[in-house]
């Protein structure tokens, strides 16, 4: 009896100590919620495939990876790229401990740091021509764009200055210059409008001022414009660091000298070493860039485009210096033309000497290149004396080859003789052609002996109005006679084998002032 009395009295002791202990677990401890029979009621989160914990609403886990995502980017010096793949496991359950939000929260931007992509950093590219260069700063931006100025000027009198590229519709800046004097009147003086009698009075003065004639003193020498000369583009973007470089090194790339093409188109008195001295490259290189020479003896014509190569920065600058200089210098040639002679024909009647001048001048270039110069003001101390030349205006005669087709078989000058008693200097060409091929005048003009001479065999000599003569020897036939006229082509004898010959052949000759010149440097 008494033994049933104590159990019973246990019995009701444990039962009210459980019923306390639940009380104060649902005070004390408020994550574990008791829940109904619904269905999915606890959700387990992973991100990227790494559990984070767990909520009871996948829209509360939706917002907490917003919120890590946008933790992680303040904390990111640029954009960081990173997979946030969330996934979500629902289960029943009637007792949970919830993950604290704070928890989840810093599992989930551990989460997102694993699977990060690499950092990209807020930047601004430079593209010039197919250059593109990238710096962290706008600032380092001008200073790049800055230090192609500055390589043509002692102080800082003109800067770059950015602004919106009217040709884009994007947001694409685009560089200019500016005066810096200029910058400062406009940021220290207000605008003065002039009206009334103090606009006259002004407009009086600029034309007064006009009117007059400077001295040399009165020029303000130095540096008067500068302006880019290639098309400079700045975007901003977020790049690998990897990408973006410093600025001694964007300075380099920008302003380093390099081979760049030019086409020289040229003009009337032009020769090809000319060319190359007067352009500062190599004649052989000149050849190699251009497919239709063959060599320095190449022909050239008025208006034919060579390509070349000068060696510049990627950013071209033109700028333009007012200077004061002395200086000797030559006069202008001075031509007087004689009808009756031949293009071909000049003198000099009056030799030059050098003048001495002083110049005020406004030059052009084109990065160290001067391209243009203007005379602003010019007195002469010592008059220069010009060069006269006397020239004749008549075209000259053209010369053309005296057979079709045939083997050049000997070229003028020196040979091995090619038999005994034969010349080892050859004063003319021979093309070997067989007997009977029709030879004509390589030029017009009269007929000065034609039958037998000697070595030559049955030659014809032809006198030309610009006083050159031409022979054509081994002849098998003779079509004229002396005194006769003949044009430009027209037929006069036949090839043969006659006289001093080694086989059938055409012996030709150019005779300029009675000597033998080599025929093949006048024919067209």
């Amino acid at each position: 009896m008494k033994i049933t009395k104590y159990y019973r009295h246990v019995k009701i002791t444990y039962l009210r100590m459980a019923a306390l202990i639940i009380m104060i677990s649902f005070f004390l401890l408020p994550n574990y919620v008791k829940v109904q029979s619904t269905g999915d009621n606890v959700f387990d989160i992973s991100v990227n495939g790494t559990y984070v914990g767990c909520i009871s609403k996948v829209e509360k886990a939706e917002k907490l990876l917003w919120r890590a995502r946008r933790q992680l980017a303040k904390e990111t010096d640029g954009m960081l790229l990173t997979t946030a793949d969330l996934t979500a496991v629902g289960r029943e359950t009637y007792f949970v401990n919830f993950t604290a939000k704070k928890e989840m929260l810093g599992n989930m931007k551990q989460a997102l740091l694993t699977e990060k992509q690499d950092a990209k950093s807020p930047a601004y590219t430079i593209k010039i021509n197919q250059l593109m260069v990238s710096l962290k700063t706008i600032d380092e931006v001008e200073q790049v764009l800055q230090a192609a100025l500055d390589a043509y000027q002692d102080t800082k009198q003109f800067v770059v200055s950015l602004g919106p590229d009217a040709d884009r519709e994007l947001n694409v800046l685009t560089a200019q210059t500016k005066a810096t004097e200029e910058i400062r009147q406009e940021e220290s003086v207000p605008p003065v409008l002039d009206a009334g009698v103090s606009l006259a009075l002004s407009d009086m003065l600029k034309d007064v001022q006009a009117a007059g004639e400077k001295d040399f003193d009165d020029f303000d020498y130095g540096l008067k414009q500068i302006a880019y000369e290639d098309k400079v583009e700045i975007v901003e973007a977020y790049l690998p660091r990897d990408q973006i470089v410093t600025v001694e090194e964007a300075v380099s790339l920008v302003t380093q000298l390099q081979e760049k093409e030019i086409i020289y188109e040229v003009v009337a008195g032009d020769t090809l070493s000319e060319i190359a001295i007067n352009n500062n490259i190599p004649l052989d290189k000149v050849i190699a860039l251009n497919e239709n020479l063959e060599d320095e003896n190449s022909l050239i014509r008025v208006g034919d485009e060579l390509k070349m190569t000068e060696p510049e920065p990627e950013l071209s600058v033109t700028w333009q210096e007012e200077l004061y200089y002395e200086e000797d210098y030559e006069a202008e040639i001075e031509y007087v033309y004689n009808d009756d002679w031949y293009t071909t024909d000049t003198k000099v009647l009056q030799q030059p000497s050098a003048g001495h001048r002083k110049v005020a001048a406004l030059k052009t270039y084109h990065n160290e290149k001067e391209i243009s110069t203007e005379i602003l003001k010019e007195e002469i101390t010592v008059a220069a004396v010009p060069k006269i030349i006397e020239k004749g205006t008549k075209i000259p005669p053209t010369y053309i080859k005296p057979i079709s087709g045939g083997r050049l078989s000997s070229r003028f000058g020196r040979r091995k003789a090619p038999k005994k008693g034969a010349s080892t200097y050859h004063r003319g060409v021979d093309w070997a052609t067989p007997v009977g091929t029709a030879v004509v005048a390589s030029s017009g003009g009269t007929v000065a002996k034609a039958g037998w001479g000697s070595g030559y065999g049955y030659v014809v000599y032809l006198n030309h109005a610009d006083g050159r003569q031409t022979r054509y020897g081994h002849l098998s036939k003779v079509l004229v006679k002396p005194g006769q006229q003949v044009s430009q082509g027209q037929k006069i004898a036949l090839s043969g084998n006659t006289g001093r010959s080694t086989g059938p052949h055409l012996h030709f000759e150019i005779l300029i002032g009675g000597s033998q010149v080599n025929p093949l440097e006048y024919l067209n």
